[in-house]
């Protein structure tokens, strides 16, 4: 179901205490306007409000960067907001980074914490972190990756500014390797942990996001940890291992997050490519850049536990 129409790439949600779910987006030009980061808040999942700019100043470290990826929103238990993200830093040659800023409400304005969280890496393995809180024991994670390798998670400190001391990067979901027939799985990225009855299900996205060959999906692996080891649905089934795929109207599905509404029903936000309209005049000013629109769908379980989710038209 098409929720959001205007190019909204990578949301991550939360509901807040107000009562009201606010859902974020990646770098984008709206009338205009380059937002750095996008927010956007509603009351039911499937009216939504665009509310603007989240992150108005750019961290020192990446000022002259036009690359503001895959922000993650979470609320601490001091009542803080705490935006996890990637950013091209100043140093074009250099890897992304992955930084974190702090906000005293949902909407913003989030404020960077002066450095970045994660620094080096080739290319973009370090991209779309998100902060997951175990149920079992209250310890913060944060999972992120990949750049063509693989999903990581790695503990944080308490307050949420950096990773808690002593801890190292565990490697949870690796690529599928040159060779492998499956369609989807050689570039990975887009994590997104959940917990439901006992199982600790990682939501993820596979292959290319974007451009006119576009071919993207929605994969997911579970646990009985948080820190796995994970199983992948294609190793569990001996399939693609893909939960939502492209229709005829919805090019590239994926880069999801998910939430359960009061009534205890899980849904699905993510953005996709409509074919009607699928470019628009982004940040560089190139005409052919694709427009990833945000959809909701529902999302059920089968008699194996593994969710089972509908893009429809």
């Amino acid at each position: 179901m098409l929720v959001l129409d205007s190019d909204f790439p990578d949301p991550s949600v939360l509901l807040a205490p107000d009562g009201y779910y606010y859902a974020y987006a990646t770098q984008t030009k709206r009338n205009g306007q380059v937002l750095n980061f996008q927010v956007a808040r509603s009351h039911n999942l499937k009216s939504w409000e665009h509310l603007g700019e989240a992150l108005p100043d750019k961290p020192a470290w990446a000022a002259t960067s036009q690359r503001f990826w895959a922000p993650d929103v979470s609320r601490h238990p001091d009542g803080r907001y705490l935006m996890y993200y990637s950013a091209q830093p100043n140093d074009p040659t250099a890897g992304l980074c992955l930084g974190v800023a702090v906000a005293e409400r949902p909407e913003g304005p989030f404020r960077d914490s002066g450095q970045p969280l994660l620094a080096g890496g080739p290319g973009f393995e370090n991209i779309d972190p998100m902060r997951f809180v175990d149920p079992a024991d209250g310890r913060p994670w944060l999972f992120w990756g990949s750049g063509f390798g693989p999903l990581r998670v790695r503990e944080l400190a308490a307050d949420g500014l950096g990773f808690a001391e002593g801890s190292e990067a565990k490697i949870i979901v690796e690529t599928r390797q040159a060779g492998d027939p499956a369609p989807y799985g050689h570039l990975i990225e887009g994590s997104w942990v959940h917990y439901r009855r006992g199982w600790y299900y990682l939501f993820y996205s596979g292959d290319n996001c974007c451009g006119p060959d576009a071919r993207y999906a929605v994969l997911v692996a579970r646990a009985r940890h948080a820190t796995g080891p994970y199983q992948t649905l294609a190793q569990a089934t001996g399939t693609a291992g893909t939960i939502l795929t492209e229709t005829a109207r919805w090019q590239a599905p994926g880069h999801n997050s998910l939430i359960t509404d009061a009534h205890g029903q899980d849904w699905l936000l993510y953005h996709a490519i409509d074919r009607q309209q699928p470019t628009f005049n982004a940040i560089n000013d190139e005409q052919s850049y694709s427009r990833r629109v945000l959809l909701l769908s529902k999302v059920d379980y089968n008699e194996e536990g593994w969710p089972v989710v509908s893009i429809g038209e």
